[in-house]
């Protein structure tokens, strides 16, 4: 038995990718959206003037190298929109009291909130593993902090673009899931404010 002709393949219409959305938007948008992910107008402003990317491996080697050439204000601006997470609310109250007193101790030698990339961290570890982190990292001197603390934030700001721009999940607050952030802070100010 015979067939009749073979039908052509079907192919889908193209779908445009939250990168090429990114590649696309106006200035100002790709700003205020790496804002979100970026904590600084400087870093935020090199990789939106820097656009178009070709994929997304290429836009994270980008932020990450603009990482490295951080002011001490750039580094100062991100700093300042980070904070320590929200605990479960189940949460013993003696791991609230003693991630405060913890905290505060850091913010008072260092002058910033305390930073780290948690992405790899099971659930059930975190407070343990805050805990222990700012404990060590209160004996570096400052200089030796400021580094730790810029390769945390780069590693905050490549999950979070890679969450973003994968199109993965959605922040209440910001409109990205924060893949191991420190906090689900409220956005970084508009620019020019």
């Amino acid at each position: 038995m015979t067939r009749g002709p073979t039908l052509p393949a079907h192919r889908l219409p193209y779908l445009p990718t939250p990168l090429d959305a990114f590649n696309t938007a106006r200035a100002d948008e790709a700003r205020a959206l790496l804002l979100h992910c970026l904590r600084s107008r400087r870093w935020s402003d090199r990789i939106a003037d820097h656009r178009p990317y070709p994929d997304l491996d290429a836009l994270l080697a980008a932020a990450d190298e603009a990482t490295y050439d951080l002011s001490p204000a750039d580094l100062a601006e991100a700093l300042a929109g980070e904070s320590l997470p929200e605990l479960p609310e189940d949460t013993y109250s003696a791991a609230h009291m003693a991630l405060s007193a913890a905290h505060a101790a850091y913010e008072a030698r260092f002058g910033h909130a305390f930073v780290i990339y948690l992405g790899d961290i099971p659930p059930d570890e975190v407070i343990d593993h805050i805990l222990e982190a700012i404990r060590s990292r209160l004996a570096n001197d400052p200089e030796e902090e400021r580094v730790i603390a810029a390769e945390q934030l780069r590693r905050l700001a490549r999950g979070r673009l890679l969450v973003l721009l994968k199109g993965a999940g959605v922040c209440s607050i910001c409109g990205c899931r924060h893949v191991g952030a420190t906090s689900h802070n409220a956005p970084a100010p508009a620019p020019g404010k």
